[in-house]
């Protein structure tokens, strides 16, 4: 196996850890793909369809959470790409509204009662973070790892999230932090984990990536 693969755990979701109460109704959970930026860095690239190993960023985080129940792509271009290869991408509805715009038409598209969201730039995924955050939380929770709050790897309840949203859009409070605050979602704080980002052409070298 090269380093880059080994780079990327794909998570074992079939199950429970027996230890971890009240998981169980998280479950099942719809993942949302955040893939809707820009890549200003990156020179305007599509992150979504960065290769490592021959597979694209948005086809390896969609294989690393088999216990999905459906998996939705917030993209904004190459829609009909995403179709082709089985994925159901969503298109923002308000233009400027950040990675809230991107929440929003993955929380329209689901049908479920949970959201897991990653974003799609992520070089490594921690074994086991579906589990762990349906854990850590009855009103959700989002991952903290050594670089800090990673806001977009969580797990939303969509009950609650539906309202909020619509109000925090609406007043144009757009900072995903404080829409967690006022959800009373709960940290997850894992120590040794980081999740890296695909911002730049050192961190696609750094991380293995093909050049776009």
């Amino acid at each position: 196996m090269s380093r880059a693969a080994a780079r990327f755990t794909p998570l074992r979701d079939g199950g429970y850890d027996g230890a971890m109460t009240g998981a169980a109704v998280q479950y099942p959970f719809d993942l949302g793909i955040l893939a809707g930026g820009q890549a200003s860095r990156l020179g305007g690239a599509d992150k979504a369809w960065l290769r490592r190993d021959g597979i694209a960023q948005v086809q390896r985080l969609a294989a690393a959470f088999p216990g999905a129940r459906v998996v939705l792509v917030s993209a904004n271009r190459q829609l009909g790409r995403y179709a082709a290869r089985g994925l159901e991408a969503v298109a923002d509805r308000v233009a400027g509204a950040g990675p809230l715009a991107g929440l929003d038409a993955l929380v329209r598209a689901c049908s479920g009662d949970w959201l897991l969201t990653m974003p799609v730039d992520v070089v490594d995924v921690p074994d086991g973070l579906a589990q762990r955050l349906a854990a850590a939380g009855e009103r959700g929770a989002y991952l903290v790892d050594d670089d800090g709050p990673q806001p977009l790897a969580a797990l939303w309840r969509l009950a609650p999230l539906r309202p909020e949203l619509a109000a925090a859009m609406a007043s144009g409070q757009l900072a995903v932090h404080a829409l967690q605050r006022r959800l009373g979602m709960a940290p997850l704080r894992l120590v040794g984990v980081r999740l890296g980002n695909l911002n730049t052409p050192a961190d696609l070298a750094a991380a293995g990536v093909e050049p776009p």
